[in-house]
């Protein structure tokens, strides 16, 4: 007669669930640890200059130098930031962080230009690293509204235009106004704003002040955004 198979003992399946409900308090304890952390960061940053950012750090690893000094909105040329706007973000001041007209048509182009707003490329830049992938824009969709609470459109502007990279290793208005120019950005001239602002979507590969034809013909588009822009009011949430 067949010796009957001796039943699994139950241990081994309560140990597992004890494993299991053991991972998921981890698990929902990292979670609050990370959403507090993040939250604090972008608390603190609403008072506090960041010092450095991710892409600073690995461009002066690469370099060994970086051209970098903040300087306040109120020393920057009101031109300047009409033209950022107008070049980056003509509707920074009337949207919660996504342009949905522009993603709208981004899609419809089948993702053939960009659609991130000012507030996205900030949190970007500040909290995360370049390149593309899944998991940065999950991330930047997150936090970017939190910084629309936490932050006014002044706030987002100003550590946008100290954070973005003018040049290689060159970061900051202050530093590339300077770098391209020879002058401080409250001194800026409406034609050097709008070549600055030309330069941000790709500036390794451009110059500010070694224009190429089609760049000077861009930053003759972003003199006149940056005037339609001030004339209907979509300046007013940075303007004093």
């Amino acid at each position: 007669m067949a010796k009957k198979t001796a039943a699994k003992p139950k241990k081994t399946e309560g140990f597992r669930q004890r494993h299991a409900r053991r991972l998921r308090r981890w698990f929902r304890r990292g979670l609050i640890w990370a959403v507090s952390l993040g939250i604090f960061a972008v608390l603190l940053f609403a008072v506090v200059n960041p010092p450095i950012t991710w892409t600073m750090y690995s461009e002066k690893q690469r370099l060994g130098r970086l051209d970098y000094e903040w300087v306040p909105i109120e020393e920057i040329a009101p031109v300047f930031l009409r033209s950022v706007v107008a070049a980056e973000d003509a509707n920074f001041c009337h949207h919660w962080g996504f342009d949905m007209k522009a993603i709208r048509a981004a899609l419809a182009e089948g993702g053939a230009r960009g659609a991130s707003t000012i507030s996205q490329q900030t949190v970007k830049n500040i909290y995360l690293w370049q390149g593309r992938s899944w998991i940065r824009k999950s991330l930047e969709g997150l936090i970017t509204p939190v910084i629309e609470i936490a932050w006014t459109k002044r706030r987002i502007l100003e550590l946008y235009v100290n954070v973005a990279e003018f040049d290689a290793g060159v970061f900051g208005v202050e530093a590339a106004s300077r770098h391209y120019f020879g002058v401080g950005p409250e001194r800026l001239t409406a034609t050097q704003a709008a070549r600055l602002a030309a330069v941000l979507p790709s500036p390794r590969t451009r110059s500010a002040s070694k224009p190429s034809a089609a760049l000077r013909k861009r930053a003759l588009s972003i003199i006149d955004g940056a005037a339609t822009i001030r004339q209907d009011g979509r300046s007013a949430c940075f303007e004093d």
